[in-house]
C-alpha cells in the first residue's frame, strides 16, 4: 500500500531499530533453540525465528518508500548483537536464565511496533499504523509461548539450573558465573549482619 505520509525522525530511528532487533532476535533465537534441549521451548523459539524473518521481509517492502533501508548496517548490527549473545553471554547462563531473557527480546520488539504504530496513527499514516498493529498481534502469541515455556522449566528445577551451553567452555563459564553470584551473596549477607549489629535500618 502506498504511503504518502513522511516519516517523523522518531520513526526513522525506530524502524532502523526494528531492523536491528528483529535480526538479533532471529539469529539469537535460532542458536538458542539448538541449545535449550526442551521441546516446548524449541517450538516457541522456532516460531519466533520464523516470525522475525517474515517481519524483516515485510520491512524491506515498507521502509524503502521513505528512503529507509536496513542493509547492510542495521541488519549487520543486529547480527553482531546476536553473535555476542551466542558466543559470549549465553555461555554464562543457566537454561532458565537464557530463556527468560529471550522473552525480553520479543517483548522489546513488540513494544517497539506498538510505539511505531502509535506514532504512525498520530501522523495520519494508515498503512504504517495497520502494519504495526498487525505485527503487534502476530508477536503476541510468540511472546506468550516463549514466556510459558520459560515458566514451564520450573517443573524440573534441577534441569532448569543446568548450564545452557554443555560444552567444556560453557561449563567453565557457568562455574565463573556461579562463583561471582556466590561472592555477591556473601558480601550482601556480611553487610546485612553489620547493619543489624549496628542497629541500622536496611538501605532503601
Amino acid at each position: 500500500m502506498n504511503d504518502t505520509v513522511s516519516l517523523h525522525p522518531t520513526e526513522n530511528r525506530g524502524y532502523r531499530e526494528l531492523y536491528v532487533t528483529s535480526r538479533a532476535l532471529s539469529r539469537h533465537w535460532s542458536r538458542l533453540s539448538e541449545r535449550i534441549d526442551d521441546p516446548t521451548a524449541v517450538r516457541a523459539l522456532e516460531d519466533g525465528v520464523a516470525a522475525a524473518r517474515r517481519l524483516l521481509a515485510e520491512l524491506a517492502e515498507v521502509t524503502p518508500q521513505h528512503d529507509l533501508y536496513g542493509r547492510p548496517a542495521a541488519i549487520g548490527l543486529g547480527a553482531g548483537f546476536a553473535d555476542l549473545q551466542n558466543v559470549v553471554t549465553d555461555r554464562f547462563f543457566e537454561r532458565n536464565q537464557a530463556l527468560r531473557l529471550a522473552v525480553a527480546e520479543v517483548q522489546h520488539v513488540r513494544t517497539l511496533v506498538l510505539y511505531l504504530g502509535a506514532v504512525g496513527e498520530s501522523r495520519g499514516s494508515e498503512p504504517r499504523t495497520q502494519f504495526c498493529r498487525r505485527w503487534e498481534g502476530e508477536l503476541e502469541p510468540i511472546e506468550r509461548a516463549a514466556r510459558d515455556a520459560a515458566v514451564a522449566l520450573a517443573a524440573d528445577p534441577d534441569a532448569a539450573v543446568e548450564p545452557l551451553d554443555q560444552s567444556p567452555v560453557g561449563r567453565a563459564a557457568h562455574r565463573v558465573a556461579y562463583a561471582v553470584g556466590s561472592a555477591g551473596e556473601w558480601i550482601d549477607e556480611r553487610a546485612a549482619r553489620r547493619r543489624e549489629a549496628a542497629g541500622e535500618a536496611p538501605p532503601n
